[in-house]
This record gives structure tokens, C-alpha cells and sequence, in this order.
């Protein structure tokens, strides 16, 4: 562990308070800066207000950064950026990250600067309470927030209000290594919180007493949209078909080899060719549904992703009770989404869309919505129901949940 001047007696203190934080603080870098304290990747800076602290306030701000640095905070806010594009407020995402952080520590009964943005009050006042502090570090890791906090206008007015009434200023730089988070780094730091929090059960204090209920201890690894992109990418690839236009390579050379020696020719053996075939993709949408949208534009930045990198072709439905809209998107998804035809109401049928879908047979489908409905016979094509968590289970198909 690389130390600081001005963090060195903060961190030998937190060693004592927090055995837990104070292994996960002997992989972090510690640094002095002439800028507000904040973290960096794995590095921790500490500004020149640092030193001006109470000696209980500088350890509660070490355990902080420690806690950011630990849960990856800052290559996590890069990978997201990366999903959100130019819709990514980096203030959002260190937002989330502090809430999570401080109530985290005020759990473990270890010092924070006041005042503090906390999850609970965070989820209260944008609409989303949690029954108790702990329910909500069950529930809430910082990337799920932080997506929640991205949701519509009002959402970031409130979330932004709430800031502002805590005198929060972001202390999180996104990583600047590029590319989000490293797997192999990832795997790492599992392994150092899982001895880290074993280190502080043995002890009987900090944040190792907190168990498993601290959900961004282990996030979800794979956003949805990769899970999506790879069903989709399945789906549409085209496998070679036998042609008896041409022989296989291997026949040929069989035959070459029969002729030379005089041996009995090989039976012979159909090559493979690929066709002109087209995938198709059909996306429906349950303009009914309870689908967001943010996560509308997600879903439809990796199908506008699949169509240009298969050539597939991109069939729109809109529906409720009956089909609403159908056209073939050729200018990308994401344009469909942005000139308000995809609107509805009412309730959803699911049998129309399936009859169509049948017609068209399509390479795959993928159907947005809340499965409120009575799901019927399956198509007879792959279907990928794309439902926010919590929806009821289909009878057939593949289920990929939006948990945002």
C-alpha cells in the first residue's frame, strides 16, 4: 500500500475500527493532491481539506473512498457511461455511489461527514422508499440506482434537489483506463472483499457484521443488453448449407489421392456454401407495458447494433390489444422510438402478435413488455420476452429481465 502524508494516521485508525476496511485499504493507492479529496480508480487522493478534518471525520472519509475504490466504483461509471452514451450523467452515477457508501458505513455504526446523502432518503425522495436502511442495501446496487436516478426529467430534478440540500459535490472520477471495468480486476477485488469481510465477521465489527446484505458488493456482471446481444447474434447466424453444385474440399482431395494411387474413388461428399438469405427480426412492442423509456433505448441501441453488424432486417410492431403499427425500420431503431409512433394504451392480447409473427417467421423475435396477459400457442420461431423484473414467467420462450 502506497500511503499519503496526509491519510497515513486516518488509515492506521480505520485499521483499528474496521478490520474489514482496513484490509481492503492495504490494496488501494493512497496519494495527495492539491484538488478536493476524491478517487480515481484504485487510487485515493487527498486534498488539502483532508488534513483539517476531526481525526472521527478523516477515518469516515477514508472508509469511504476505501469503499469506492473496493466496489470498483469508478470503472463501473465508465462501463455505464458507455451503455447511456451521451444520455450518462457522471454527477448521477457518484450520487448513487455516495448514498450506497455512506449508508453502508452509518450501518456499520462508522463515522460520516455530515451532512450526507443516504440511500434511504435518496429512494424517498425520488419516489422509491425502501422500508428500512438495510432493505435498501439489499436491493439497491449502484448501478441499478444510478440508472433509476436516469430515468425521466423528474427523476434527476429530485435527484439533483436532494444533492444539493446535502451540499454533495461528486468525489468520483470515472476510470480513465477506457473501456469499463477489466474483468480480470473485477475478479480481483471479489477476492479481496471476500477475505475483507471475513477478516471483519472474525473481529465482530464494521462492515464484515453486515453479512451479504449489501447488494453492490456483488452486482450484476453482465448488463442485459449483452445477454440480449447474444441471443440475437445466435439467433440470426446463418450456418453454411450443403450444396451438390460442389464438392467438398476434403472430397477433392480424396480423389486426387484415388487417382494417383490407383485406389477405389471416395464416395462423394456435397460441399457448403452460404446463401443470399437475410435474417429478420421482429420487435414487438406492448405500447401498454411498463417498459421505460431509457430502457427502451437501450434495447433498441444493441437491435440497431445487431441489424447493422448482420444485415438483418428490423420489423416494428406496436401493439395492445390489436397490432397498432408495423414497418420495417430502416434508418435504426432508435429513430422509430423518437417520432412518437409507437404509442398505445389500453390492455394487451398477445395472440394477434403471435399470428403475425407466424406469418412472418422471422430469425427471431424479441417482445417487449409486462407479460400481463394470457401467453397462448408459441410461434414456432425463437421468442426472447424482454419484461421488467417481477413479471409473471411464460409458458415457452426466453425470459430476459430489466432489472433497472
Amino acid at each position: 500500500m502506497s500511503h499519503s502524508a496526509r491519510a497515513r494516521r486516518a488509515l492506521a485508525q480505520l485499521q483499528e475500527v474496521d478490520p474489514a476496511l482496513g484490509v481492503l485499504a492495504l490494496w488501494c493507492t493512497h496519494r495527495d493532491t492539491n484538488a478536493p479529496t476524491f478517487t480515481e480508480g484504485e487510487t485515493i487522493y487527498y486534498g488539502p481539506g483532508f488534513e483539517s478534518l476531526p481525526a472521527h471525520e478523516q477515518v469516515g472519509v477514508a472508509a469511504h473512498h476505501v469503499l469506492h475504490v473496493a466496489l470498483r466504483h469508478s470503472a463501473r461509471s465508465e462501463a455505464l457511461a458507455q451503455r447511456l452514451g451521451e444520455r450518462f450523467d457522471a454527477g448521477l452515477y457518484a450520487l448513487a455511489a455516495d448514498a450506497i457508501v455512506n449508508e453502508t458505513l452509518i450501518a456499520a455504526d462508522l463515522p460520516v461527514p455530515r451532512p450526507a446523502v443516504t440511500l434511504g432518503a435518496l429512494l424517498k425522495d425520488i419516489g422509491a422508499p425502501s422500508a428500512s436502511a438495510l432493505t435498501a442495501l439489499a436491493d439497491w446496487d449502484a448501478d441499478r440506482l444510478a440508472l433509476r436516478l436516469h430515468r425521466d426529467g423528474a427523476t434527476r430534478a429530485a435527484a439533483a434537489e436532494h444533492g444539493a440540500a446535502r451540499a454533495f459535490a461528486p468525489d468520483l472520477a470515472p476510470h480513465q483506463g477506457g473501456g469499463g471495468p477489466d474483468e480480470d480486476k473485477a475478479a480481483d477485488w471479489q477476492g479481496h472483499l471476500v477475505r475483507a469481510m471475513e477478516a471483519g465477521r472474525s473481529a465482530g465489527a464494521g462492515i464484515g457484521m453486515l453479512g451479504r446484505v449489501i447488494a453492490d458488493i456483488t452486482p450484476a456482471q453482465i448488463p442485459w443488453e449483452r445477454h440480449l446481444r447474444g441471443l440475437l447474434a445466435k439467433a440470426v447466424a446463418e450456418a453454411p448449407q450443403i450444396t451438390y453444385r460442389r464438392p467438398a474440399g476434403r472430397w477433392v482431395a480424396m480423389a486426387a489421392h484415388a487417382q494417383e494411387t490407383g485406389a477405389p474413388d471416395p464416395v462423394f461428399e456435397p460441399g457448403r456454401q452460404r446463401t443470399a438469405w437475410r435474417p429478420r427480426i421482429v420487435v414487438a412492442i406492448d405500447t401498454s407495458s411498463s417498459i421505460e423509456p431509457l430502457t427502451l433505448r437501450l434495447f433498441a441501441a444493441e437491435a440497431d447494433g445487431i441489424a447493422r453488424r448482420t444485415g438483418a432486417e428490423i420489423i416494428v410492431l406496436s401493439f395492445d390489444t390489436v397490432i397498432q403499427s408495423e414497418h420495417v425500420v430502416r434508418a435504426g431503431l432508435l429513430s422509430a422510438l423518437r417520432d412518437g409512433s409507437l404509442t398505445g394504451g389500453g390492455g394487451t392480447d398477445f395472440d394477434p402478435v403471435l399470428e403475425r409473427l407466424r406469418a412472418l417467421a422471422p430469425s427471431a423475435a424479441v417482445i417487449l413488455t409486462d407479460l400481463e396477459a394470457v401467453v397462448g400457442r408459441a410461434p414456432g420461431c425463437p421468442v426472447i420476452w424482454v419484461a421488467p423484473s417481477g413479471a409473471p414467467m411464460p409458458p415457452w420462450g426466453h425470459v430476459l429481465t430489466l432489472d433497472t
